[in-house]
Protein backbone atom coordinates (compact mmCIF):
# COMPACT_ATOMS: atom_id res chain seq x y z
CA UNK A 1 0.00 0.00 0.00
CA UNK A 2 1.14 3.58 -0.86
CA UNK A 3 1.02 6.03 1.71
CA UNK A 4 2.39 9.59 2.69
CA UNK A 5 5.55 10.47 4.47
CA UNK A 6 3.40 11.60 7.08
CA UNK A 7 1.12 8.55 7.27
CA UNK A 8 4.18 6.72 7.54
CA UNK A 9 5.18 8.42 10.50
CA UNK A 10 2.03 7.54 12.44
CA UNK A 11 2.23 4.00 11.76
CA UNK A 12 5.52 3.73 12.12
CA UNK A 13 4.64 5.25 16.20
CA UNK A 14 1.83 2.82 16.95
CA UNK A 15 4.38 -0.33 15.74
CA UNK A 16 6.31 1.12 18.17
CA UNK A 17 3.58 0.44 21.01
CA UNK A 18 3.28 4.75 21.08
CA UNK A 19 0.10 5.57 22.60
CA UNK A 20 0.87 9.09 23.47
CA UNK A 21 2.91 12.34 21.45
CA UNK A 22 3.52 15.69 23.05
CA UNK A 23 3.99 18.34 20.63
CA UNK A 24 3.31 21.66 19.05
CA UNK A 25 2.39 22.30 15.51
CA UNK A 26 3.95 24.38 12.85
CA UNK A 27 3.79 25.25 9.11
CA UNK A 28 6.97 22.66 8.28
CA UNK A 29 5.02 19.89 9.98
CA UNK A 30 1.22 20.36 9.01
CA UNK A 31 1.36 17.33 7.16
CA UNK A 32 2.10 15.00 10.17
CA UNK A 33 -0.42 17.21 12.18
CA UNK A 34 -3.12 16.28 9.76
CA UNK A 35 -2.39 12.74 10.00
CA UNK A 36 -2.45 13.43 13.36
CA UNK A 37 -6.41 14.68 13.51
CA UNK A 38 -7.87 11.75 10.80
CA UNK A 39 -5.78 8.96 12.92
CA UNK A 40 -7.07 11.39 16.77
CA UNK A 41 -8.70 7.41 17.82
CA UNK A 42 -5.54 5.69 17.72
CA UNK A 43 -2.74 8.32 18.77
CA UNK A 44 -3.07 10.67 21.20
CA UNK A 45 -1.65 14.00 20.87
CA UNK A 46 -0.85 16.03 24.10
CA UNK A 47 -0.46 19.84 23.56
CA UNK A 48 1.78 21.91 25.91
CA UNK A 49 2.31 25.45 26.29
CA UNK A 50 5.98 25.34 24.72
CA UNK A 51 7.81 22.93 22.62
CA UNK A 52 10.33 23.03 26.04
CA UNK A 53 7.63 21.54 28.18
CA UNK A 54 6.77 19.29 25.06
CA UNK A 55 10.13 17.87 25.28
CA UNK A 56 10.05 17.67 28.90
CA UNK A 57 6.79 16.00 29.09
CA UNK A 58 8.18 13.18 27.09
CA UNK A 59 11.00 12.75 28.92
CA UNK A 60 8.95 12.41 32.38
CA UNK A 61 6.79 10.32 30.57
CA UNK A 62 9.93 7.73 29.47
CA UNK A 63 11.09 8.39 33.17
CA UNK A 64 7.74 7.11 35.02
CA UNK A 65 6.55 4.67 32.44
CA UNK A 66 10.06 2.62 31.48
CA UNK A 67 8.53 3.26 27.71
CA UNK A 68 9.87 5.57 24.80
CA UNK A 69 8.77 9.16 25.24
CA UNK A 70 8.10 10.74 21.77
CA UNK A 71 7.69 14.67 21.34
CA UNK A 72 7.52 16.81 18.16
CA UNK A 73 8.03 20.37 16.78
CA UNK A 74 8.22 22.48 13.87
CA UNK A 75 11.10 23.63 12.21
CA UNK A 76 13.43 26.76 13.13
CA UNK A 77 12.53 27.83 16.64
CA UNK A 78 9.81 24.70 17.14
CA UNK A 79 12.75 22.36 17.34
CA UNK A 80 15.45 24.78 18.92
CA UNK A 81 12.77 25.36 21.38
CA UNK A 82 13.06 21.29 22.00
CA UNK A 83 17.34 21.51 22.43
CA UNK A 84 16.93 22.37 26.24
CA UNK A 85 14.69 18.81 27.04
CA UNK A 86 17.33 17.10 24.44
CA UNK A 87 19.50 17.86 26.29
CA UNK A 88 18.35 17.44 29.52
CA UNK A 89 17.62 13.63 28.52
CA UNK A 90 21.11 12.46 27.19
CA UNK A 91 22.52 13.90 30.72
CA UNK A 92 20.08 11.45 32.08
CA UNK A 93 19.90 8.71 29.94
CA UNK A 94 16.26 8.66 29.18
CA UNK A 95 15.05 7.14 26.03
CA UNK A 96 13.03 10.21 24.15
CA UNK A 97 12.54 10.04 20.31
CA UNK A 98 12.17 13.65 18.87
CA UNK A 99 10.39 14.00 15.46
CA UNK A 100 10.69 17.32 14.06
CA UNK A 101 10.02 18.61 10.58
CA UNK A 102 12.17 21.24 8.35
CA UNK A 103 12.05 22.98 5.28
CA UNK A 104 11.60 21.16 1.96
CA UNK A 105 15.15 19.59 0.50
CA UNK A 106 15.22 21.95 -2.15
CA UNK A 107 15.47 25.09 0.37
CA UNK A 108 18.06 23.25 2.90
CA UNK A 109 20.52 25.25 3.51
CA UNK A 110 19.62 28.99 1.61
CA UNK A 111 18.69 30.03 4.89
CA UNK A 112 14.79 29.65 4.10
CA UNK A 113 12.13 30.58 6.28
CA UNK A 114 12.54 29.03 10.14
CA UNK A 115 15.35 27.01 8.39
CA UNK A 116 17.81 25.49 10.81
CA UNK A 117 20.09 22.45 10.86
CA UNK A 118 18.86 20.81 13.98
CA UNK A 119 20.66 17.77 13.59
CA UNK A 120 23.82 19.90 13.58
CA UNK A 121 22.76 21.72 16.30
CA UNK A 122 21.54 18.18 18.77
CA UNK A 123 24.12 16.43 17.32
CA UNK A 124 26.67 16.83 20.81
CA UNK A 125 23.64 15.89 22.65
CA UNK A 126 21.83 12.97 21.31
CA UNK A 127 22.76 9.40 21.32
CA UNK A 128 22.57 9.54 17.28
CA UNK A 129 20.04 11.83 14.99
CA UNK A 130 19.32 11.32 11.15
CA UNK A 131 18.12 13.96 8.65
CA UNK A 132 15.62 11.61 5.78
CA UNK A 133 16.01 13.00 2.40
CA UNK A 134 14.33 9.92 0.63
CA UNK A 135 10.70 8.47 1.75
CA UNK A 136 11.74 5.50 1.11
CA UNK A 137 13.73 5.36 3.62
CA UNK A 138 11.57 6.80 6.00
CA UNK A 139 9.93 4.25 7.67
CA UNK A 140 12.78 2.08 8.57
CA UNK A 141 14.80 5.23 10.18
CA UNK A 142 12.34 5.84 13.02
CA UNK A 143 12.08 2.34 13.50
CA UNK A 144 15.98 2.26 13.96
CA UNK A 145 15.58 5.68 16.18
CA UNK A 146 13.56 3.98 18.70
CA UNK A 147 15.85 0.72 18.56
CA UNK A 148 18.72 2.94 19.45
CA UNK A 149 16.78 5.45 22.06
CA UNK A 150 15.45 2.07 24.33
CA UNK A 151 18.89 -0.05 23.63
CA UNK A 152 21.60 -0.38 25.50
CA UNK A 153 22.33 3.18 27.55
CA UNK A 154 19.36 4.86 26.49
CA UNK A 155 19.37 8.69 25.22
CA UNK A 156 17.76 10.69 23.15
CA UNK A 157 17.46 10.23 19.27
CA UNK A 158 15.87 13.09 16.90
CA UNK A 159 14.58 12.63 13.20
CA UNK A 160 14.15 15.52 10.91
CA UNK A 161 12.42 15.60 8.45
CA UNK A 162 11.89 17.86 5.44
CA UNK A 163 7.83 19.06 4.61
CA UNK A 164 8.29 17.40 1.00
CA UNK A 165 9.97 13.96 2.07
CA UNK A 166 6.06 14.18 4.28
CA UNK A 167 4.10 14.59 1.22
CA UNK A 168 5.48 12.20 -0.89
CA UNK A 169 4.33 8.75 -0.95
CA UNK A 170 5.98 5.33 -1.41
CA UNK A 171 5.47 1.77 -0.64
CA UNK A 172 4.82 1.22 3.51
CA UNK A 173 5.15 -2.37 4.74
CA UNK A 174 4.52 -2.65 8.28
CA UNK A 175 6.56 -4.50 10.60
CA UNK A 176 4.44 -6.57 13.04
CA UNK A 177 7.73 -7.02 15.52
CA UNK A 178 7.71 -3.25 15.89
CA UNK A 179 11.45 -3.19 14.52
CA UNK A 180 12.81 -3.71 11.26
CA UNK A 181 14.43 -7.39 10.15
CA UNK A 182 18.04 -8.11 10.00
CA UNK A 183 17.48 -8.35 6.42
CA UNK A 184 15.64 -4.52 5.89
CA UNK A 185 18.53 -3.27 8.31
CA UNK A 186 21.57 -4.64 6.90
CA UNK A 187 22.93 -1.79 5.17
CA UNK A 188 22.63 0.15 8.39
CA UNK A 189 24.06 -3.09 10.30
CA UNK A 190 27.36 -1.72 11.07
CA UNK A 191 26.43 1.26 12.03
CA UNK A 192 23.72 0.33 14.65
CA UNK A 193 26.54 -2.13 16.24
CA UNK A 194 28.48 1.00 16.81
CA UNK A 195 25.72 2.87 18.34
CA UNK A 196 24.26 0.28 20.47
CA UNK A 197 27.10 -1.91 21.01
CA UNK A 198 26.96 -4.03 24.43
CA UNK A 199 29.11 -5.79 25.80
CA UNK A 200 29.27 -9.05 28.62
CA UNK A 201 31.59 -9.20 31.20
CA UNK A 202 33.79 -13.00 30.91
CA UNK A 203 33.52 -15.75 34.01
CA UNK A 204 36.74 -14.73 35.35
CA UNK A 205 35.81 -11.47 35.27
CA UNK A 206 32.30 -11.95 37.75
CA UNK A 207 34.65 -14.54 39.77
CA UNK A 208 37.45 -11.77 40.43
CA UNK A 209 34.87 -9.02 41.00
CA UNK A 210 32.81 -11.11 43.23
CA UNK A 211 36.43 -12.74 45.22
CA UNK A 212 36.89 -8.71 45.73
CA UNK A 213 33.98 -8.38 47.47
CA UNK A 214 34.02 -10.99 49.64
CA UNK A 215 37.30 -9.72 50.37
CA UNK A 216 36.10 -6.34 51.35
CA UNK A 217 36.16 -5.24 54.95
CA UNK A 218 34.34 -2.06 54.66
CA UNK A 219 32.58 -2.16 51.51
CA UNK A 220 29.81 0.49 50.37
CA UNK A 221 27.75 0.26 47.30
CA UNK A 222 27.90 3.65 45.35
CA UNK A 223 24.09 3.36 43.92
CA UNK A 224 23.44 5.32 40.57
CA UNK A 225 20.58 6.04 38.27
CA UNK A 226 21.63 3.38 35.64
CA UNK A 227 20.17 0.55 38.02
CA UNK A 228 16.61 2.04 37.65
CA UNK A 229 17.12 2.38 33.79
CA UNK A 230 18.10 -1.26 33.66
CA UNK A 231 15.24 -2.50 35.98
CA UNK A 232 18.17 -3.99 38.75
CA UNK A 233 16.31 -2.80 41.86
CA UNK A 234 15.71 -6.01 43.18
CA UNK A 235 19.20 -6.88 42.06
CA UNK A 236 20.61 -4.22 44.11
CA UNK A 237 18.91 -5.24 47.35
CA UNK A 238 19.71 -8.98 47.39
CA UNK A 239 23.63 -7.80 46.72
CA UNK A 240 22.91 -5.44 49.79
CA UNK A 241 21.60 -7.93 51.91
CA UNK A 242 23.33 -10.58 50.88
CA UNK A 243 26.60 -9.62 52.21
CA UNK A 244 24.94 -6.40 54.47
CA UNK A 245 26.47 -3.65 52.04
CA UNK A 246 25.73 -0.44 53.02
CA UNK A 247 24.00 1.76 50.00
CA UNK A 248 24.65 5.23 49.23
CA UNK A 249 22.59 6.62 46.32
CA UNK A 250 23.90 9.15 43.67
CA UNK A 251 20.73 11.48 42.84
CA UNK A 252 19.42 9.93 40.22
CA UNK A 253 19.67 6.86 42.18
CA UNK A 254 17.98 7.98 44.91
CA UNK A 255 14.65 5.60 44.18
CA UNK A 256 17.21 2.19 43.51
CA UNK A 257 16.91 1.06 46.82
CA UNK A 258 14.52 1.48 49.64
CA UNK A 259 15.24 4.56 51.39
CA UNK A 260 14.24 3.09 54.90
CA UNK A 261 16.22 -0.08 54.41
CA UNK A 262 18.59 -0.53 57.60
CA UNK A 263 21.42 -0.68 54.85
CA UNK A 264 20.44 2.75 53.13
CA UNK A 265 22.86 6.06 53.45
CA UNK A 266 21.04 8.37 51.50
CA UNK A 267 22.71 10.62 49.13
CA UNK A 268 25.93 10.70 48.86
CA UNK A 269 27.85 13.75 47.66
CA UNK A 270 27.86 17.83 47.83
CA UNK A 271 24.79 17.59 49.52
CA UNK A 272 24.59 13.92 50.70
CA UNK A 273 24.42 13.13 54.42
CA UNK A 274 27.31 12.17 56.76
CA UNK A 275 27.20 8.70 56.79
CA UNK A 276 27.07 7.92 52.98
CA UNK A 277 30.03 10.46 52.33
CA UNK A 278 32.04 9.21 55.35
CA UNK A 279 30.99 5.71 54.44
CA UNK A 280 33.00 6.50 50.88
CA UNK A 281 35.47 7.97 52.32
CA UNK A 282 36.74 5.29 55.06
CA UNK A 283 35.64 2.07 52.86
CA UNK A 284 38.27 -0.15 51.46
CA UNK A 285 35.72 -1.24 48.16
CA UNK A 286 33.53 1.53 46.41
CA UNK A 287 31.04 -0.87 44.46
CA UNK A 288 29.98 2.22 41.77
CA UNK A 289 26.90 0.39 39.91
CA UNK A 290 25.37 2.51 37.08
CA UNK A 291 26.96 5.74 38.19
CA UNK A 292 29.20 8.40 36.34
CA UNK A 293 31.13 9.91 39.27
CA UNK A 294 29.53 13.29 38.76
CA UNK A 295 31.54 16.25 40.03
CA UNK A 296 28.78 17.28 42.37
CA UNK A 297 29.46 13.49 43.87
CA UNK A 298 33.29 12.95 44.35
CA UNK A 299 34.33 16.71 45.00
CA UNK A 300 38.33 16.80 44.60
CA UNK A 301 38.87 13.42 42.80
CA UNK A 302 42.42 13.26 44.27
CA UNK A 303 40.87 12.46 47.51
CA UNK A 304 37.26 10.46 46.87
CA UNK A 305 37.27 7.56 48.39
CA UNK A 306 41.53 7.21 48.83
CA UNK A 307 41.57 4.61 50.74
CA UNK A 308 39.41 2.35 48.16
CA UNK A 309 39.51 -0.34 45.88
CA UNK A 310 36.89 0.30 43.13
CA UNK A 311 34.56 -1.95 40.96
CA UNK A 312 32.63 -0.18 38.41
CA UNK A 313 29.44 -1.89 37.04
CA UNK A 314 27.96 -0.07 34.35
CA UNK A 315 26.45 -0.66 30.40
CA UNK A 316 28.91 1.95 29.03
CA UNK A 317 32.38 1.82 28.91
CA UNK A 318 32.94 5.31 27.80
CA UNK A 319 32.19 5.94 31.52
CA UNK A 320 34.94 3.69 33.27
CA UNK A 321 38.23 5.50 34.22
CA UNK A 322 36.43 9.02 32.94
CA UNK A 323 36.69 10.44 36.74
CA UNK A 324 37.77 7.87 38.68
CA UNK A 325 40.05 5.48 37.94
CA UNK A 326 38.60 1.53 38.49
CA UNK A 327 40.41 -1.18 40.15
CA UNK A 328 38.06 -3.75 38.34
CA UNK A 329 35.48 -2.95 35.68
CA UNK A 330 32.22 -5.21 34.69
CA UNK A 331 30.36 -3.85 31.34
CA UNK A 332 27.32 -4.88 30.66
CA UNK A 333 23.97 -4.51 31.36
CA UNK A 334 23.85 -3.81 34.68
CA UNK A 335 20.44 -6.63 36.11
CA UNK A 336 22.37 -9.48 34.12
CA UNK A 337 26.03 -9.11 35.69
CA UNK A 338 24.23 -8.63 39.24
CA UNK A 339 22.58 -11.97 38.36
CA UNK A 340 25.85 -13.28 37.81
CA UNK A 341 27.49 -11.97 40.72
CA UNK A 342 25.49 -12.73 43.39
CA UNK A 343 25.79 -16.56 43.71
CA UNK A 344 29.44 -16.04 44.16
CA UNK A 345 28.61 -13.54 46.77
CA UNK A 346 29.52 -14.90 50.67
CA UNK A 347 26.56 -14.36 52.96
CA UNK A 348 28.00 -11.93 55.71
CA UNK A 349 26.72 -10.71 59.08
CA UNK A 350 26.91 -7.43 60.26
CA UNK A 351 30.36 -6.28 61.69
CA UNK A 352 32.11 -3.11 63.38
CA UNK A 353 32.02 -1.48 60.08
CA UNK A 354 27.92 -1.76 59.98
CA UNK A 355 28.13 -0.24 63.33
CA UNK A 356 30.14 2.64 62.35
CA UNK A 357 27.72 3.49 59.76
CA UNK A 358 24.71 3.41 62.08
CA UNK A 359 27.10 5.75 64.04
CA UNK A 360 27.31 8.05 61.21
CA UNK A 361 24.01 7.77 60.18
CA UNK A 362 22.70 9.63 63.90
CA UNK A 363 24.42 12.35 62.74
CA UNK A 364 22.07 15.04 61.26
CA UNK A 365 22.47 18.74 60.90
CA UNK A 366 20.91 20.70 63.48
CA UNK A 367 18.67 22.59 60.65
CA UNK A 368 16.88 19.16 60.12
CA UNK A 369 15.43 19.03 63.66
CA UNK A 370 14.35 22.85 63.51
CA UNK A 371 10.35 23.32 64.22
CA UNK A 372 10.07 27.37 64.29
CA UNK A 373 8.21 28.49 60.95
CA UNK A 374 7.81 26.63 57.73
CA UNK A 375 10.86 24.12 57.77
CA UNK A 376 11.33 22.49 54.52
CA UNK A 377 11.45 19.04 55.97
CA UNK A 378 8.49 19.12 56.91
CA UNK A 379 7.13 20.15 53.63
CA UNK A 380 8.21 16.92 52.28
CA UNK A 381 7.64 14.42 55.33
CA UNK A 382 3.94 15.54 55.62
CA UNK A 383 3.48 15.17 51.64
CA UNK A 384 5.35 11.43 52.03
CA UNK A 385 2.91 10.72 54.39
CA UNK A 386 -0.33 11.58 52.76
CA UNK A 387 0.00 10.15 49.58
CA UNK A 388 1.97 6.43 49.60
CA UNK A 389 4.66 5.21 48.22
CA UNK A 390 3.60 4.63 44.90
CA UNK A 391 2.92 8.33 44.45
CA UNK A 392 5.26 10.19 41.74
CA UNK A 393 7.62 13.17 42.80
CA UNK A 394 8.74 15.65 40.43
CA UNK A 395 11.29 18.69 40.94
CA UNK A 396 12.76 21.68 39.29
CA UNK A 397 16.53 22.73 40.69
CA UNK A 398 17.70 24.14 43.34
CA UNK A 399 17.33 23.48 47.03
CA UNK A 400 13.82 22.39 46.78
CA UNK A 401 15.29 19.49 44.50
CA UNK A 402 17.86 18.93 47.44
CA UNK A 403 15.35 19.06 50.10
CA UNK A 404 13.24 16.38 48.29
CA UNK A 405 16.18 13.82 47.67
CA UNK A 406 17.46 14.63 51.65
CA UNK A 407 13.82 14.17 53.07
CA UNK A 408 11.32 12.18 50.96
CA UNK A 409 11.40 8.34 51.46
CA UNK A 410 11.38 7.05 48.14
CA UNK A 411 10.58 3.33 48.21
CA UNK A 412 9.80 2.46 44.44
CA UNK A 413 11.88 3.16 41.04
CA UNK A 414 10.21 5.36 39.17
CA UNK A 415 9.21 7.47 41.77
CA UNK A 416 11.63 10.50 41.54
CA UNK A 417 11.88 12.21 38.51
CA UNK A 418 14.55 15.27 38.51
CA UNK A 419 17.26 16.72 36.45
CA UNK A 420 20.66 15.50 37.56
CA UNK A 421 23.06 15.65 34.66
CA UNK A 422 21.55 18.89 33.26
CA UNK A 423 20.30 20.83 36.10
CA UNK A 424 17.43 22.09 34.18
CA UNK A 425 15.01 24.56 35.65
CA UNK A 426 11.97 24.51 34.44
CA UNK A 427 11.98 20.79 33.87
CA UNK A 428 9.81 19.62 36.31
CA UNK A 429 5.97 20.62 35.22
CA UNK A 430 6.54 19.43 32.10
CA UNK A 431 7.90 16.10 33.65
CA UNK A 432 5.40 15.93 35.93
CA UNK A 433 2.60 16.35 32.97
CA UNK A 434 4.28 13.19 31.30
CA UNK A 435 3.88 11.28 34.37
CA UNK A 436 1.01 11.97 35.04
CA UNK A 437 -0.42 10.97 31.44
CA UNK A 438 1.76 8.00 31.42
CA UNK A 439 0.50 6.94 34.89
CA UNK A 440 -3.17 8.17 35.28
CA UNK A 441 -4.31 6.57 38.20
CA UNK A 442 -1.41 7.77 40.52
CA UNK A 443 -0.57 10.86 42.47
CA UNK A 444 1.84 12.94 41.05
CA UNK A 445 2.96 16.19 42.74
CA UNK A 446 5.52 18.82 41.88
CA UNK A 447 7.53 20.33 44.20
CA UNK A 448 9.13 23.77 42.56
CA UNK A 449 11.27 26.65 43.84
CA UNK A 450 9.59 29.81 42.63
CA UNK A 451 12.70 30.34 40.71
CA UNK A 452 12.09 27.44 38.43
CA UNK A 453 8.08 27.81 38.31
CA UNK A 454 8.21 31.09 37.09
CA UNK A 455 10.06 29.20 33.99
CA UNK A 456 7.52 26.85 33.07
CA UNK A 457 4.30 28.07 34.59
CA UNK A 458 2.96 28.29 31.00
CA UNK A 459 2.36 24.76 31.36
CA UNK A 460 -0.14 25.30 34.10
CA UNK A 461 -2.73 25.94 30.76
CA UNK A 462 -1.64 22.39 29.96
CA UNK A 463 -2.58 20.93 33.48
CA UNK A 464 -5.88 22.65 33.40
CA UNK A 465 -7.16 22.00 29.55
CA UNK A 466 -6.05 18.50 29.83
CA UNK A 467 -7.26 18.50 33.68
CA UNK A 468 -4.53 16.45 35.24
CA UNK A 469 -4.88 16.22 38.98
CA UNK A 470 -1.10 17.30 39.77
CA UNK A 471 -0.56 18.95 42.71
CA UNK A 472 2.08 21.40 42.40
CA UNK A 473 3.81 22.68 45.73
CA UNK A 474 5.91 26.20 45.36
CA UNK A 475 8.64 26.19 47.82
CA UNK A 476 8.79 30.11 47.96
CA UNK A 477 11.03 31.40 49.74
CA UNK A 478 11.06 34.88 47.67
CA UNK A 479 14.57 33.93 45.70
CA UNK A 480 17.02 32.17 43.91
CA UNK A 481 17.59 30.30 46.89
CA UNK A 482 20.75 27.89 45.72
CA UNK A 483 22.70 30.64 44.07
CA UNK A 484 21.80 32.86 47.41
CA UNK A 485 23.53 30.18 49.43
CA UNK A 486 26.56 30.38 47.58
CA UNK A 487 26.53 33.96 47.83
CA UNK A 488 26.41 33.62 51.61
CA UNK A 489 29.11 30.98 51.79
CA UNK A 490 31.45 31.86 49.26
CA UNK A 491 30.91 35.96 47.79
CA UNK A 492 30.59 38.11 50.97
CA UNK A 493 26.56 37.91 51.35
CA UNK A 494 26.39 39.97 47.59
CA UNK A 495 22.73 38.86 46.58
CA UNK A 496 23.19 39.98 43.10
CA UNK A 497 20.31 39.25 41.19
CA UNK A 498 19.00 36.39 43.22
CA UNK A 499 16.12 38.25 45.04
CA UNK A 500 12.82 37.44 43.61
CA UNK A 501 10.41 39.79 45.24
CA UNK A 502 8.44 41.51 42.59
CA UNK A 503 6.26 38.49 42.44
CA UNK A 504 3.78 36.71 40.54
CA UNK A 505 1.14 35.93 43.01
CA UNK A 506 1.28 31.94 42.42
CA UNK A 507 -2.10 31.35 43.93
CA UNK A 508 -4.07 34.23 41.43
CA UNK A 509 -1.73 32.96 38.75
CA UNK A 510 -3.06 29.38 39.48
CA UNK A 511 -6.65 30.76 39.50
CA UNK A 512 -5.83 32.50 35.87
CA UNK A 513 -5.50 29.01 34.44
CA UNK A 514 -8.59 27.71 36.17
CA UNK A 515 -6.67 25.80 38.86
CA UNK A 516 -7.14 26.03 42.42
CA UNK A 517 -4.58 28.36 44.22
CA UNK A 518 -3.48 28.21 47.67
CA UNK A 519 -1.17 29.50 50.32
CA UNK A 520 0.35 28.26 53.79
CA UNK A 521 2.68 30.42 56.23
CA UNK A 522 2.56 27.50 58.84
CA UNK A 523 2.13 23.97 59.26
CA UNK A 524 -1.15 24.29 60.19
CA UNK A 525 -2.02 26.12 56.99
CA UNK A 526 -0.37 23.47 55.09
CA UNK A 527 -1.56 20.41 56.10
CA UNK A 528 -5.07 22.11 55.39
CA UNK A 529 -3.84 23.02 51.87
CA UNK A 530 -2.48 19.44 50.81
CA UNK A 531 -5.11 17.56 52.38
CA UNK A 532 -8.00 19.81 50.35
CA UNK A 533 -5.43 19.53 47.04
CA UNK A 534 -5.77 15.48 47.63
CA UNK A 535 -9.03 15.41 48.52
CA UNK A 536 -10.65 17.30 45.51
CA UNK A 537 -8.48 15.25 42.83
CA UNK A 538 -8.38 18.09 40.27
CA UNK A 539 -5.00 19.95 39.97
CA UNK A 540 -3.88 22.42 42.61
CA UNK A 541 -0.60 24.92 43.38
CA UNK A 542 0.35 25.38 46.83
CA UNK A 543 2.51 28.55 47.57
CA UNK A 544 4.45 27.27 50.75
CA UNK A 545 6.07 30.07 52.51
CA UNK A 546 9.58 29.83 53.86
CA UNK A 547 12.42 31.65 55.26
CA UNK A 548 14.93 32.97 52.27
CA UNK A 549 17.94 32.51 54.51
CA UNK A 550 16.90 28.86 54.61
CA UNK A 551 19.78 26.51 53.63
CA UNK A 552 20.47 23.11 52.41
CA UNK A 553 22.74 21.32 54.88
CA UNK A 554 25.27 19.22 54.74
CA UNK A 555 27.03 20.68 52.01
CA UNK A 556 30.99 19.79 50.77
CA UNK A 557 32.05 22.99 49.04
CA UNK A 558 32.62 22.47 45.55
CA UNK A 559 36.10 20.88 44.42
CA UNK A 560 36.65 20.01 48.33
CA UNK A 561 37.53 16.70 49.85
CA UNK A 562 34.42 15.06 52.74
CA UNK A 563 36.69 16.43 55.39
CA UNK A 564 35.13 20.31 54.57
CA UNK A 565 31.55 18.93 55.33
CA UNK A 566 29.91 21.66 56.60
CA UNK A 567 27.27 20.33 59.20
CA UNK A 568 25.59 23.83 60.46
CA UNK A 569 26.69 27.69 60.16
CA UNK A 570 28.45 29.02 62.93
Amino acid sequence: MKYTGARIVIECLLEQGVDTVFGYPGGAILNIYDELYKNSSRLRHILTAHEQGASHAADGYARSTGKVGVVMATSGPGATNLVTGIATAYMDSVPIVAITCNVTTSQLGKDSFQEVDITGVTMPVTKHNFIVRDVAKLADTIREAFLIARTGRPGPVLVDIPKDITSAQCEYVPVVSGISSETQLAARKENLRRIIKIDEPGDREIKNAAELINAAQRPVIYAGGGIIISDACAELKALAERANIPVAMSLMGKASFPNRHPLALGMIGMHGTKASNMAADKSDLLIAIGTRFSDRVIGDPKKFAHHAKVLQIDIDPAEVNKNIKASTALIGNIKDVLDRLLPQITVKQPSAWNRQIDEWKAEVPPSWTKKEQLAPRFLYEYVNSKVGDDAIITTEVGQHQMWAAQFYQFTQPRTFLTSGGLGTMGYGTGAAIGAQIGNPGRTVVHFAGDGSFRMNCNELATIGHYGLPIIIIVVDNGALGNVRMWQTLFYEKHYSQTTLDFGPDFVKLAEAYGIRGLRAKNEDEYKKAVDAALLSGKPAVIDALIDIDEMVLPMIPPGKPVEQLIMELK
